[in-house]
């Protein structure tokens, strides 16, 4: 198997887990057909588009390859006709959410590397690839972003981004330590849900930190 197929397999499937997350996050807010397919169309490609807007990779892929669309579409669909049975496992939709962090995170920080953007910038854009389905996700389904709230989402993301770049710098890039910077995301990810692990918040003005 050729990097370039490795690479597009580890897409599609961070596109199918996404667009799982974003279709079961948008049955739940009642949305009809046609919205359930289009939250999950932009939780699955919504990073990778920014991705591929940020580093001059024009039109983004998912535009000019059919199967990203259609892989989004299916996966989709697919939750809205089983949504009664996915729903009854809630903890899949955080575990398939987690996924695709670590995937996109992974394969956009390496699609920086691979065009030539420096360390730091192929960093926030493995981030911003990890994060910009979700973020989609939550703003369409009226929901404060995940991002945005006490969870450790983009930190796990930007740490498992600048493992795969000092992974690359070292010589290392290849498929098994990639798997490994994925799976400390995902573990990164689900450890946080569990312990409840939070980035600082301001305190209230009562001097008290929100709970």
């Amino acid at each position: 198997m050729t990097a370039s197929t490795a690479l597009l397999l580890a897409d599609l499937l961070g596109v199918t887990v996404f667009a799982a997350s974003g279709a079961s996050a948008a049955v739940a807010k009642r949305l009809d057909l046609f919205g359930v397919t289009l939250v999950g169309f932009v939780a699955a490609l919504g990073g990778g588009i920014l991705r591929d807007l940020v580093i001059g990779e024009t039109p983004p892929l998912a535009f000019a390859d059919w199967r990203y669309a259609a892989t989004a579409a299916v996966s989709s669909v697919a939750v809205f006709w089983l949504h009664p049975q996915f729903n009854r496992l809630r903890a899949a939709v955080l575990v398939l959410d987690a996924a695709g962090l670590a995937l996109f995170t992974v394969t956009g920080t390496l699609a920086a590397l691979t065009v030539g953007v420096p360390a730091v910038g192929a960093c926030l854009v493995g981030m911003i690839t990890g994060i910009g389905g979700g973020l989609g996700r939550d703003l369409l389904t009226g929901e404060i972003p995940v991002v945005l709230r006490r969870e450790i989402y983009a930190v796990a993301a930007l740490a498992g981004a600048v493992v795969v770049v000092l992974l690359d710098r070292t010589g290392l890039a290849g498929p098994g330590p990639l798997v490994t910077a994925a799976v400390m995301i995902f573990v990164v990810r689900l450890v946080a849900l569990r312990r409840r692990w939070s980035a600082p918040v301001a305190a209230d003005r009562s001097g008290r930190s929100p709970r």
